[in-house]
């Protein structure tokens, strides 16, 4: 099955949000509404990218009691869209709380270790003293992911080949920090190329300041659907 790329909507308002999906024109038919972008605009603005026709990736990495957890999923299948965040580190019940509100129409991805962190970040974060291992940590977030019955995981392509050979089709990766070869790596600490993420195994690629900051955003996206399908 091919990778699907999914361009980041990290924008502060429906306007700009918008403008990007009408400069991407037919190149993307996948979009990501994280928390700055629904925290600004809310709901109204996955209902303005769906009534387009295009799919909805909503990351809002959800992290609470289950009960709040399963609601939240509830409303945002309802809301239509296709993907939704919730943290790993909620445990399996939360996470499976979420499968059970999100039902069939919305698969839930169980988010591990943000590819912002490196291995002294989450032993920081997390008090954990001497040497940690972050690829140990995401298949063991992993683990409980599967055990929830996630649809997938998000992890960086450093770790995604080891997910697979882990959990083969019972998670489906989703692989941000994408860049190009000669792309900067930004506030991401664990990044990848398009073709590098493909050949790790991932199901979906999260592309940013890759395409939307590109001088031809629909030209970077026949770039990233090249790399995708040489991988």
């Amino acid at each position: 099955m091919n990778a699907i790329p999914i361009v980041a909507l990290d924008v502060s308002s429906t306007a700009e949000a918008l403008a990007i999906v009408g400069r991407l024109g037919d190149s993307s038919r996948f979009y990501k509404v994280g928390s700055e972008l629904f925290t600004a605009a809310g709901p109204d603005v996955v209902r303005a990218i769906r009534e387009l026709g295009h799919e909805v990736f909503l990351d809002l990495k959800l992290h609470d009691i289950p009960n709040t957890v399963r609601g939240a999923a509830r409303s945002a299948s309802r809301l239509g869209a296709s993907l939704l965040t919730v943290h790993a580190s909620g445990g399996v019940e939360m996470m499976h709380a979420a499968v059970e509100g999100a039902g069939e129409g919305c698969g839930i991805l169980a988010v591990t270790i943000l590819t912002s962190f490196d291995a002294a970040g989450v032993a920081a974060a997390w008090g954990r003293e001497g040497e940690l291992s972050v690829e140990t940590e995401v298949e063991r977030l992993a683990g409980l992911a599967a055990e929830a019955g996630v649809h997938g995981i998000v992890c960086s392509g450093l770790e995604a080949a080891r997910v697979r050979s882990l959990f083969g089709e019972r998670l489906s990766p989703l692989v941000p920090g994408i860049r190009f070869a000669e792309g900067e790596v930004h506030d991401q600490a664990r990044v990848v190329t398009p073709g590098g993420a493909v050949r790790a195994g991932a199901r979906y690629l999260v592309l940013g300041r890759a395409v939307t900051g590109a001088a031809d955003p629909a030209a970077a996206m026949e770039r990233v659907r090249r790399e995708i399908s040489g991988a």
